[in-house]
C-alpha cells in the first residue's frame, strides 16, 4: 500500500491521536486530526508517564516542554493506614532509567501535544467540531464521515477515539458492556505544601479497607504544589466512565475520616480540593484483531485498560510510535 503523499486520517486528538500526527509528521507522513469536541479545554486530573512513554516523547524532541509543566519523581513510597512507613524506593532515573518519571498534569500533558502539532504541521492539522459516525472504504482510500455531515477521504484511517470508540463499535457491532472489576476511584487535585520529598510517588492503605495514591503534578512559584490524588474502593455497581463525571466526597470519606498523619492530613487533602472526579475500574475484553484493511485501532479504542499507572496514555503513545514505524 503506497501511502506517500497521501493524507492519513486520524480520529481522535486525545493523547494517542495527538503523539501519532507527531510521529507521522516526523517520519514525512501526511496525516490530520480529527477531534470531537467544540474546543480545545483543559481535561481531567494527573497522569504518571513512566520512561517508557517519556522516551517516545523525548524522541519527538518534547523532553523540555514537559519539564516546564510536570514534577520529576523520584521515589515510589509505601504506607499503611495508620501512615507508617512500609516500604520506599527510587523510580525514573533515580532508579537507573535513562528516561525519568514525570507525574504531569493531563491537561498540561495534551496542551503540550496540541500545541506541538499545530506549530509544525500546521495551524488547519487539527480539526474540532469533526465527530465521527462511520468509516467506509475500498480498494482505493477509505472515507471517514462525521456527524456534520462533512465526509473526508484518506489512504488510511486510524481509531484514536478511545474507550467509546465510534469506529470499534462499528467493527464490533454486537460487542457487550465493558467489564466492571469491582472497583471505583474519586480523583481530584489540591493545592498544597508538598508532601515527603515533594517528588514522591506515594501509596496509603489497601483496596480493601481504604486507598489512597498521591503524587505532585505542578509546581507553583510560591513553594506549594498541585497534588494529584485517587481513592480506590470496592463497589458493587458503577456509572458510566467518562473523566468528567462529578464525585461526592461523602460517597468515599468513611474509610479515611480519621487518616491524620504528621505528614499529612487526608480529609483536608480532599475537603481542599478544587474539583472531584468519579471513574470506575472498567476494561474490555480483548478483540480478534485491531487493523480492517485501511482502518486500525489505537490506545483505548484498541485495548483498554485499567488507569493504573498512567496506562491508558503511556500505552497510546507507544502505539503510535510503533504504527509510525509500521507505516513508513
Amino acid at each position: 500500500m503506497n501511502i506517500k503523499n497521501k493524507e492519513i486520517l486520524i480520529i481522535g486528538g486525545g493523547i494517542g491521536g495527538l503523539t501519532l500526527a507527531l510521529a507521522l509528521h516526523a517520519r514525512g507522513l501526511d496525516c490530520r486530526v480529527y477531534e470531537a469536541t467544540p474546543e480545545f479545554k483543559p481535561l481531567g486530573v494527573g497522569i504518571n508517564m513512566l520512561p517508557h512513554a517519556i522516551r517516545e516523547l523525548s524522541a519527538l524532541g518534547l523532553g523540555n516542554n514537559l519539564k516546564a509543566f510536570g514534577v520529576e519523581a523520584k521515589e515510589f513510597t509505601y504506607y499503611n493506614r495508620h501512615g507508617q512507613l512500609i516500604f520506599s524506593e527510587p523510580c525514573g532515573r533515580f532508579a537507573g532509567y535513562e528516561f525519568p518519571h514525570f507525574s504531569i498534569h493531563r491537561a498540561d500533558l495534551h496542551q503540550v501535544l496540541y500545541e506541538a502539532v499545530l506549530d509544525r504541521l500546521g495551524p488547519d492539522a487539527v480539526k474540532l467540531d469533526h465527530s465521527c459516525v462511520g468509516i467506509e472504504q475500498n480498494v482505493d482510500g477509505v472515507s471517514v464521515n462525521f456527524s456534520n455531515a462533512e465526509s473526508k477521504t484518506g489512504c488510511i484511517a486510524v481509531a484514536a477515539d478511545g474507550f467509546h470508540s465510534v469506529i470499534r463499535k462499528q467493527l464490533y457491532p454486537h460487542e457487550g458492556k465493558p467489564h466492571f472489576g469491582g472497583i471505583n476511584m474519586w480523583r481530584g487535585v489540591t493545592q498544597r505544601k508538598p508532601i515527603l520529598s515533594g517528588a514522591s510517588v506515594t501509596r496509603i492503605g489497601t483496596v480493601s479497607r481504604g486507598k489512597i495514591t498521591t503524587y505532585p503534578i505542578r509546581q507553583f512559584d510560591d513553594g506549594t504544589q498541585l497534588i494529584n490524588w485517587v481513592t480506590e474502593q470496592p463497589r458493587d455497581d458503577y456509572k458510566s466512565n467518562d473523566w468528567a463525571t462529578p464525585g461526592k466526597i461523602g460517597d468515599f470519606i468513611e474509610p479515611f475520616e480519621d487518616w491524620q498523619f504528621e505528614w499529612l492530613d487526608i480529609p483536608a487533602l480532599f475537603s481542599d480540593a478544587e474539583f472531584i472526579f468519579e471513574y470506575p475500574m472498567v476494561d474490555r475484553d480483548p478483540i480478534d484483531k485491531w487493523t480492517f484493511d485501511r482502518v486500525t485501532l489505537m490506545g483505548d479504542a484498541a485495548h483498554p485498560m485499567y488507569p493504573r499507572g498512567g496506562n491508558g496514555g503511556a500505552q497510546a503513545i507507544l502505539d503510535a510510535s510503533s504504527l509510525s514505524r509500521l507505516l513508513f
